[in-house]
């Protein structure tokens, strides 16, 4: 029997939208969304969740022969769990959940979900 191959789930957050983390030890701070891996259910938040990636030395091939790379720390973003986030809502700048609507023209948006706000969440 064949098995089906999962499709990735379509998240409710995109690149270029801001978020504010809800757990972790970035509790509370905000940042730009760099990347989605819906795969994984995860982001790459700017400057959020930051890792040290130790590299070695490594021999580049040169005109003058074999050279080293020097081995140095790389300070990076690494992935964070979707539910841990809630996306900013540009209109009332306060973390909310996010609604879908279609529009008169047919379109389906995004929406702020917070009480007395329901502002449409532009592309990016």
């Amino acid at each position: 029997m064949a098995h089906a191959t999962k499709k990735a789930p379509r998240l409710k957050i995109r690149r270029g939208d801001t978020v504010e983390i809800l757990t972790g030890k970035d509790v509370g701070r905000r940042g730009k969304v760099l990347e989605v891996l819906p795969e994984d259910r995860r982001l790459i938040v700017e400057k959020i969740n930051m890792v040290k990636r130790h590299t070695q030395p490594r021999p580049v091939k040169g005109p003058r022969g074999a050279q080293m790379t020097p081995g140095r720390v790389i300070a990076m973003e690494d992935a964070i769990r979707v539910d841990n986030v809630a996306l900013v809502c540009p209109r009332c700048n306060e973390a909310t959940r996010v609604g879908y609507r279609i529009t008169d023209s047919g379109e389906k948006v995004r929406h702020c979900r917070r009480p007395g706000c329901h502002a449409d969440i532009e592309k990016t």
